[in-house]
């Protein structure tokens, strides 16, 4: 039976109890420059992320090209042809060794989702930590084990996926014996909308593959990305880009470096309030514990000698006397001094 509950990803470790890891989805915003490439870089280690992230195809690897044009409609959507629009985005690999090296001096994770086998075999000669897998190939099973292989931890995202597609993913990749899988909830809409979320399915997962799991969100700011840290996450990938208007597919959705500083900002707070599975009473409690809770206080003038009844005591706030929980075994004990109305009752004011 398979059962990794945390994963290593360079130097951290990632999983049940471990801090969230977060990926900076840089994709193809970095619009052909690799100075701006360089810049996002920059600008996801200043938003505190763990990994700055692209994505490593080539047209002609990807798509067929003529069957976007006859068969395909969703690229009347686009003002270019798919065939365009992927050539444009296209990550070079010429440039993946410089910036690779760079995130290295900028103390930044580098990786990114390959979609053919000569992009997988680049991205283990520059020893990535991990290599994400994008939700579109968890059917290309083939693949899957070609990555597997390696022995790098993977990270597989799931959208527009079954629970039996996902099952038959993990079993190719289980199968080279590689166990250093987790697994992301997503939807693959681009945005997506809050009501299909359905972040549980992310629980579900962690059970019936017993791995480490996150999401890869396309939602509007970061309200998923927090129930998901929430209910046990441990990586969230969100797009990023400097600029939301700037031309291009990815743009539109990604977080800007206001989103992404104040998303991981937040999830660290929530890690922090998260706490453990104890319940512990904190130094911070202690004072409003005696304001807010009551003790025994006398109703009228007690002589010395008197035995307490019922109705010469009340339960009031502070708590600085005896807790109301204890008034059955004082009822008839006779008080051994005078007390006061209003007074707290103790412990030595009617026991011997």
């Amino acid at each position: 039976m398979w059962n990794s509950s945390v994963v290593k990803i360079a130097e951290r470790c990632v999983g049940q109890g471990n801090p969230c890891y977060v990926i900076a989805e840089i994709g193809s915003n970095f619009d052909g420059s690799l100075d701006r490439a360089k810049h996002l870089i920059d600008l996801s280690v200043e938003v505190g992320a763990n990994c700055a992230k692209f994505q490593s195809f080539l047209p002609e690897k990807i798509i067929a090209k003529k069957a976007f044009e006859e068969k395909v409609s969703f690229q009347a959507n686009w003002d270019k042809s798919v065939w365009q629009i992927y050539g444009e985005a296209s990550f070079p690999r010429k440039w993946h060794e410089e910036l690779a090296t760079y995130c290295k001096d900028k103390g930044i994770d580098f990786s990114s989702s390959p979609y053919d086998k000569s992009a997988v075999d680049l991205l283990v000669s520059l020893d990535v930590p991990f290599i994400k897998i994008g939700s579109g190939e968890i059917t290309n099973l083939a693949f899957l084990q070609y990555v597997a292989q390696t022995m790098k931890p993977i990270i597989l995202g799931t959208g527009a996926s079954t629970l039996a597609e996902v099952a038959e993913a993990v079993d190719a990749i289980r199968s080279t014996g590689n166990n250093q899988l987790i697994l992301l909830q997503c939807v693959t809409n681009y945005p997506s909308h809050f009501e299909h979320a359905n972040i549980r399915a992310m629980k579900t997962m962690e059970h019936t593959f017993q791995c480490p799991v996150g999401y890869s969100d396309h939602t509007p700011g970061s309200i998923v990305p927090l129930v998901s840290v929430a209910l046990g996450g441990c990586v969230i990938e969100k797009h990023f880009t400097s600029d939301k208007s700037r031309r291009g597919p990815d743009h539109p959705f990604a977080m800007d470096v206001n989103d992404m500083r104040e998303m991981i900002q937040s999830i660290r707070i929530s890690e922090n309030a998260l706490g453990s599975p104890l319940k512990i009473l904190y130094e911070e409690e202690r004072e409003t514990v005696v304001i807010q809770r009551r003790s025994l206080f006398t109703t009228c003038p007690i002589g010395k000698g008197t035995r307490l009844e019922p109705d010469m005591m009340e339960a009031l706030r502070p708590a600085v006397g005896i807790l109301p929980k204890y008034a059955p075994l004082i009822i008839g004990k006779k008080v051994q001094r005078d007390l006061q109305e209003g007074e707290p009752i103790t412990w030595d004011s009617v026991l011997s």
